[in-house]
């Protein structure tokens, strides 16, 4: 936290509690099938580095927030359950939809090989850390993104990475009621998140092998070792780069990124070489980011 690190203007340590007391992963291990991946499949026919939307939004910034004044997330439904499973290994009160737009999760495709796909992903979640009677107190990171390789069948994930991203210096916006109402005071704090991230310890395996007829020739053992494979190197025929696809996902989420804004010393640069103005903005926080 950035004002301080032991409460401050008279909040006790009551109200902080739900993040006090959150101090390990609530699954620091968990066991998916691959088909459990297959939300992250892009629809037919779509081209590398257009996004499309694993979980669409449903608030705009004209059509206000979702209620402060809740503890428990809703039900997660259809491609929901899997982005819930994996923030539910950081805390079990996930909500995959922010309270604010933009929300939900876009992805874009950013490799392709004859069997396999690269999906680049970000999402806009949040935690809500506190249960009753305490206050609700809202865990908001600037974003969550990661990538995916799966097979196109979505029979074998090869590669999975998550995390927050920790290149700024403020990286979470945090939220904490003071009353029952929605319009009690609510006070309001940004942190820094050095490490949050999930990782695949390595690629899915088959329970079972079958050959050409159908017969099984190979099982995992009795302890649960899993069966030894060793994987073909991918040969990508279409990539994207990361920095591009993060971009493009950027732009999706935010519609005022297709302008390109510049450091303020390079603006005048550029005005001068292209005999424009300078329109400046000065900001205490950053407008593509949820946590600001």
């Amino acid at each position: 936290m950035t004002k301080s690190k032991d409460g401050f203007l008279g909040v006790s340590r009551l109200a902080l509690s739900g993040l006090r007391n959150w101090t390990t992963a609530a699954s620091p291990n968990a066991v998916f099938a691959a088909r459990h991946f297959r939300p992250f499949l892009p629809p037919p026919g779509q081209e590398l580095g257009q996004p499309w939307w694993i979980i669409p939004g449903e608030l705009s910034v004209f059509t206000g927030y979702l209620s402060n004044n809740r503890f428990y997330p809703p039900p997660p439904k259809g491609k929901e359950v899997i982005i819930h499973r994996l923030l539910g290994m950081f805390h079990p009160r996930p909500f995959v939809k922010t309270r604010f737009a933009p929300q939900g999760t876009v992805a874009c495709l950013t490799a392709v090989s004859d069997s396999y796909y690269t999906v680049m992903f970000r999402i806009h979640a949040e935690f809500q850390l506190s249960e009753p009677p305490d206050f609700p107190f809202w865990f908001s990171p600037g974003q969550f993104t990661g990538h995916i390789i799966l097979s196109k069948d979505a029979t074998h994930i090869r590669d999975f990475r998550l995390f927050v991203p920790n290149h700024r210096s403020l990286n979470v916006d945090m939220e904490w009621l003071y009353g029952a109402s929605e319009t009690s005071n609510m006070e309001v704090d940004i942190g820094y998140i050095p490490q949050m991230e999930l990782e695949a310890v390595g690629p899915s395996v088959p329970s079972v092998i079958l050959d050409e007829d159908g017969n099984m020739i190979d099982s995992r053992l009795p302890s649960g070792e899993p069966l030894q494979f060793v994987f073909e190197e991918i040969k990508w025929h279409q990539e994207l780069s990361w920095e591009e696809a993060a971009r493009r996902l950027e732009v999706a989420m935010y519609p005022f990124k297709k302008v390109n804004y510049l450091p303020f010393t390079e603006a005048f640069d550029r005005a001068k070489a292209e005999n424009k103005l300078v329109h400046s903005i000065l900001l205490w926080g950053a407008l593509d980011d949820q946590s600001c």
